[in-house]
């Protein structure tokens, strides 16, 4: 059986000290296998988004174990997470994160340019092309919707075919009609990516596009 791409065991998480100490994850274990799908489904401040940070490298658990593509997060240093995250990962978020200074095409392109990829503008072009943003790839940020950005923040996440997509509330910032379009082209990239997908979201409907749901209450994960 292949090694999963997610693997963690037991993991806590705590927020500040004394009497402003939260506990934010208690005993939390996650498996996602390649080609799977995977979304956690929970109210806000459950500790889900939390849970992300954690698999992306962005934040230290205080305590259990965790693997992403067989590598062990605490015995890499911020560096090499960046760079397994810029070689192996893609991540869609809530809020775009689109540099308002640079076209569609150069905020998809210039990740892939850091990371060392070939033909890093083509690959970028193909994959707006590919999300149904061709004709935009030369309008900046504040010259698209909502919808349009998010879907330029999933060309920029899929252009350098990671292993794993992480998506942290991907529809949070969009009308019902747009989210469910982004939804289903997040799943389809992910697909054609033959990516694992792990999405995290507070709404049953994006959650029921995944094959496992899983529920996040309290800082603990269960089967759905």
């Amino acid at each position: 059986m292949a090694e999963p791409l997610i693997d963690a065991r037991d993991l806590n998480l705590t927020l500040g000290r004394g009497d402003v100490r939260t506990e934010i994850l208690h005993g939390v274990n996650l498996a996602l296998q390649p080609g799977e799908t995977v979304a956690v489904l929970g109210a806000s401040g459950s500790g889900k988004s939390s849970l992300l940070s954690i698999v992306a490298g962005l934040e230290r658990p205080d305590g259990g174990s965790i693997r992403v593509l067989g590598e062990d997060l605490a015995s890499l240093g911020e560096d090499q997470l960046a760079r397994l995250r810029g070689r192996s990962i893609g991540v869609v978020l809530q809020a775009f994160h689109l540099l308002p200074t640079m076209t569609a095409l150069e905020n998809v392109a210039v990740p892939l340019e850091l990371s060392g990829a070939a033909n890093p503008f083509a690959r970028a072009r193909d994959e707006l092309v590919a999300v149904g943003l061709g004709h935009r790839a030369s309008h900046y940020p504040a010259q698209m919707s909502g919808g349009e950005q998010q879907r330029v923040a999933i060309a920029r996440a899929t252009a350098g075919r990671p292993r794993l997509l992480l998506a942290d509330e991907p529809t949070g910032n969009l009308d019902e009609a747009t989210g469910k379009a982004i939804i289903e082209l997040l799943f389809d990239r992910a697909s054609a990516a033959e990516a694992g997908l792990l999405v995290i979201t507070h709404d049953p409907a994006v959650a029921a596009r995944a094959g496992r749901i899983l529920r996040m209450a309290d800082g603990r994960l269960s089967e759905a």
